[in-house]
């Protein structure tokens, strides 16, 4: 039988199929209810489809698709671009009627912000 050959147990068996029945049931639980109140989760669906249009739309330099970005950070100022996008759409904030819009830009910065840090320093954790 080849559950003896593998020296598994039926009781072995079992306790795998329900430790991973559990964490299916509790994975599924937790992405239909994430206890987010503030409508995080659209939000953030909304954030990476502005992220995803904005690679339609950007310059690039040929067909190689090297954004103009991509030119920035090779000169060593990735970081200090983010953080200048951020202020000029934080500063203008809704001054032009595009609040939402403004808000989304300066997330895109902040995220773009996060990779240039993250690739140009030690990556913190944060406890949970």
């Amino acid at each position: 039988m080849l559950i003896s050959r593998c020296q598994l147990t039926l009781t072995k068996l079992f306790d795998i199929i329900m430790t991973n029945s559990w964490s299916l049931l509790y994975d599924e639980i937790n992405m239909t209810n994430n206890n987010y109140k503030y409508s995080e989760e659209e939000i953030l669906k909304e954030l990476q489809d502005y992220i995803s249009g904005t690679y339609r739309a950007h310059y690039s330099a040929g067909d190689d698709k090297i954004q103009t970005l991509d030119l920035i950070d090779a000169c060593g100022d990735g970081e200090a671009f983010c953080r200048s996008n951020i202020l000029k759409y934080a500063s203008r904030y809704d001054k032009k009627g595009t609040a939402r819009r403004d808000i989304m830009k300066i997330l895109h910065y902040a995220v773009l912000l996060m990779h240039f840090n993250d690739k140009n320093a030690k990556r913190e954790t944060y406890n949970q």
